[in-house]
């Protein structure tokens, strides 16, 4: 892929946020910025799409999670992929 996975997911989460999306880095919560459970469903399906993946289920409120979680779940659903192994849960 051209684009560091980072940034790509930075991308698609920026696009659902809109305008006033705080500037997007590994630490982000999608819940501290107001992103709300239906929105945060629709970047988990953005991003499952972008990548061609499935990614584990996840608490789609990202009660708890960074952005970096979410892209760590990207990079291991893609080396799976890769060697053809289901991704881990």
């Amino acid at each position: 892929m051209s684009e560091a996975i980072d940034q790509q997911v930075f991308a698609i989460i920026a696009k659902r946020c809109g305008p006033e999306c705080p500037p997007i880095e590994p630490t982000f919560n999608l819940k501290d910025a107001g992103i709300d459970s239906l929105t945060a469903i629709e970047i988990l399906f953005d991003i499952e799409e972008h990548f061609d993946v499935q990614l584990p289920e996840r608490d789609p409120a990202f009660d708890t999670n960074s952005v970096q979680g979410l892209i760590d779940a990207v990079n291991s659903a893609l080396s799976a992929k890769a060697v053809g192994a289901p991704p881990a849960p």
